[in-house]
Order: structure tokens, then C-alpha cells, then sequence
């Protein structure tokens, strides 16, 4: 910690030579927003992606929750490697879930009956879902006890907390997994994880990254795994944005 104001302080500047880079989506590359469709990409960042991604000879990926067709569909222009549902699907890589559990859809049915029943957001996943209680935080005990229910009854899939959220997603499975997956590949061989990431879905792959001779770099409040810590998706981007210009 930074003696004088108790903060964690900025990451060093990012070695293309000898780092590889892992980068979590929303609340880290973009902000987040009141809907999970309702992102804001800013219009260079899948290009500063692809020129990162090239100086990095390929040791670059993103590594988020989203399902991985959101993914791909928010930043066309990058075509490197991407990890979605914390790890159960990839692009660049093999699939490391090569189909979905059979009770898939009942789970997405009761997690949407449920969202419509008591008013809240429903976000469907390529191997799960998501309960939103964003516009209401107070009904965060309510939703955390009935994915407790459906945890119980679909022993397939495990809880994932998230920011004003709760998801299931397949047993398993989880975004440091997807590092341990991802560095065995050849374009990452010796080099330093650096991961970056905001929620608490990110935390074990930050402790990861700080584990293996790399670091972490917490966006936003709240303790952390991390070494190094940025305010906002904004100072992530601009850091990332004078490793392109170097």
C-alpha cells in the first residue's frame, strides 16, 4: 500500500516483452450499466485490443462472465483469444465445457419465471443465468435464498455471486481455472499474468495472477487480491491505451 494515502497504488507500465495479459469485461474494459445490454463500447477499444494483442504476440485474452456470442458480438475488430460463463466456453482455445448440462433449460425457466414473478432482470447465459437486483439492492437476500433452492435441486451448477447480481453457472468452472487453462498455451510461455478485474467473480483469478509471479489490478473499491488497484474502467482503458502508443 502506498504509505501516505493507504491506497494501493497504479500498475507499472505493461511489459509487451515479457507480460501476458488477462482482462475481465464489464465493470473493467466498460462501465457498468443499468442492463447487461445496455453497455457502452467505447468505439477504439476492440482495435487498442487487437494492436495490444499483437505487441503481446498473442498473449492477450478476455476473460468474463458474459456469454461468449455477447462477447464477440461487443468487440468486433478484436479476434483474439476471449473466455466466457467464467471458463466453461472459449474462442482461440478448446471448449472446456464441449456441451451444457442436460437441465439447462428447466434451470433458465425457472430463473426467468422467478425474474417475472417478482419483478427483477433476467439475464439468460449460453450455460446458465442471472438474477439483476440492481433497482432494488433490498431484495438481495430474497434472490440470493432461491438460487439456493435451484443450487440444491440442480446439483450441475453452483452459485456465483456478482455485483447487485446472482448467477448460476456450471460446477467447475471459474475465470482462475480459465488462467491455469490459458497460460498452458504456447503464446504464453514465460511470461507474468497480469490480471485486471472489478467483482468478486474476479478475485480468485487476481489471486491467481499474484501467485504466479504476476499481478492483480482491482478496478474500483473494495479489498483485494491485487497488488495495484485503478479508480474506474476509464484508467484501465487509458492504461492500456499507452501500452498500444509505446
Amino acid at each position: 500500500m502506498d504509505d501516505l494515502t493507504g491506497k494501493k497504488p497504479a500498475p507499472p507500465a505493461l511489459d509487451p516483452d515479457g507480460d501476458a495479459l488477462f482482462l475481465d469485461f464489464d465493470g473493467c474494459l466498460v462501465e457498468i450499466a443499468p442492463r447487461p445490454d445496455a453497455v457502452v463500447i467505447p468505439e477504439n477499444l476492440p482495435q487498442v485490443l487487437a494492436h495490444l494483442s499483437e505487441q503481446l504476440n498473442g498473449a492477450l485474452a478476455v476473460v468474463s462472465g458474459r456469454s461468449l456470442h455477447e462477447l464477440e458480438r461487443f468487440l468486433q475488430g478484436y479476434d483474439g483469444l476471449m473466455v466466457g460463463s467464467h471458463g466453461a466456453e472459449a474462442r482461440g482455445m478448446t471448449p472446456p465445457l464441449e456441451e451444457s448440462p442436460a437441465d439447462l433449460a428447466e434451470l433458465q425457466a425457472e430463473l426467468a419465471g422467478f425474474a417475472q414473478e417478482q419483478g427483477l432482470l433476467y439475464e439468460e447465459k449460453s450455460h446458465g443465468g442471472a438474477l439483476h437486483f440492481r433497482s432494488d439492492p433490498s431484495r438481495q437476500d430474497e434472490v440470493e435464498r432461491f438460487a439456493e433452492t435451484l443450487a440444491e435441486r440442480f446439483p450441475a451448477f453452483a452459485i456465483q455471486p456478482a455485483k447487485m447480481a446472482v448467477e448460476l453457472r456450471p460446477d467447475g468452472f471459474s475465470k482462475d481455472g480459465a488462467l491455469a487453462l490459458l497460460t498452458q498455451l504456447p503464446q504464453f510461455a514465460g511470461r507474468a499474468p497480469v490480471y485486471a478485474g472489478d467483482d468478486t467473480t474476479d478475485e480468485p483469478a487476481l489471486a491467481w495472477a499474484e501467485a504466479h509471479d504476476g499481478y492483480g489490478i482491482k478496478i474500483g473499491d473494495g479489498e483485494s487480491a491485487a497488488r495495484y488497484h485503478l479508480a474506474e474502467p476509464r484508467n484501465l482503458r487509458d492504461w492500456l491505451a499507452a501500452a498500444v502508443e509505446v
